[in-house]
């Protein structure tokens, strides 16, 4: 499928396109491919090939994305699909991230198809999940506003790279996002991952700017992005920039794809985490991929509010306020 022309452009010299969907802003020779793989230049022209091209379609409860304060206990609908735009050497999914092109268990699917499927196992809302859904924009776009037309909301799960137009379509449709703040190093993101801190850190300020659901995830790896002084600055930055209500995730890293010579996080190092987030005035800080204490807490006066059981959630204050002593509460039901 052709690009919409506002998401490339030509070059006058030559058939080179730029394509503008992420960040990377890849400038694509004739018969070639952006460093997503998905988006070729054809005679200057630039054509989506993963239009329609899906991964994996499941019903999943919306505290996997990990979404805590958005639809509690509802069931999403989880579309994915191949290709990234970072090269993260501790993919967890680098099977259809990075090396997709061994796989060959994939199938089409129409944005009807998929919108009558999520309304039939009656979820609340898609999320675009499993992989980088920015690079897939075109079809999650033209999917997600028929979904909007059905009252199902829309999830983005996302390591939050896009470029300035793509973010300002995505703004338009997207309820809900999970991006994964990868580390507060630009050192980091550029060996680690291939991309630039900064532009991420714009785009959570955009995000929140909008008036969206907005959680952070922070895979903690050890040596890597696990320092106190790491843990701070990223604290530091949801609470100064975004808002001290809104949810951290500090999930546990196993060893996996290029990084497969690490040990899993150490647990003490999660709880200290969440302990140093506290501190910084966090309000919801969570750890994943643990098995600990996930409910949700009123800030204030400490009553539980959200009670959870793995995925499970029992929503035991389904109001705005608190309702034992008012406090205002970043959930939206």
């Amino acid at each position: 499928m052709l690009v919409s022309s506002n998401l490339f452009k030509k070059s006058s010299k030559s058939r080179k396109v730029r394509c503008e969907i992420c960040a990377n802003y890849c400038k694509i020779a004739d018969g070639s491919y952006g460093i997503c793989k998905q988006h070729k230049n054809i005679n200057g022209e630039l054509f989506d090939e993963s239009f329609g091209v899906v991964s994996s379609l499941n019903a999943d409860p919306i505290e996997k994305k990990p979404l805590y304060h958005f639809l509690p206990g509802t069931l999403t609908y989880s579309v994915g699909g191949f290709g990234c735009n970072m090269g993260c050497l501790h993919c967890q999914n680098y099977m259809i991230s990075q090396e997709f092109d061994k796989i060959s268990d994939r199938f089409n699917i129409l944005p009807e198809t998929i919108v009558e499927n999520a309304i039939n196992q009656g979820c609340k809302s898609i999320a675009w999940t499993y992989n980088e859904p920015t690079i897939h924009l075109p079809f999650n776009k033209k999917t997600s506003l028929l979904a909007k037309r059905k009252n199902l909301k829309i999830v983005y799960v996302s390591n939050g790279y896009m470029s300035d137009q793509s973010l300002s379509e995505i703004l338009n449709f997207v309820d809900a996002f999970n991006i994964d703040l990868k580390s507060m190093s630009q050192n980091f993101y550029k060996k680690i991952c291939k991309a630039d801190l900064n532009i991420v850190l714009n785009n959570l300020k955009r995000i929140y700017d909008a008036d969206k659901h907005l959680e952070i995830t922070n895979l903690l790896i050890n040596g890597y992005n696990d320092s106190t002084e790491e843990i701070t600055k990223l604290a530091n930055f949801i609470a100064d920039n975004l808002g001290c209500d809104i949810p951290l995730h500090f999930s546990r890293a196993f060893p996996y794809y290029k990084l497969n010579d690490i040990s899993p996080t150490a647990e003490d190092k999660l709880f200290e985490a969440k302990r140093i987030a506290d501190d910084c005035g966090l309000e919801y800080v969570y750890i994943g991929n643990l098995d600990c204490d996930t409910n949700t807490y009123c800030p204030d006066c400490g009553e539980i509010l959200l009670k959870r059981n793995n995925y499970s959630t029992e929503v035991l204050n389904n109001d705005k306020k608190c309702i034992k002593c008012g406090k205002e509460l970043n959930i939206r039901f």
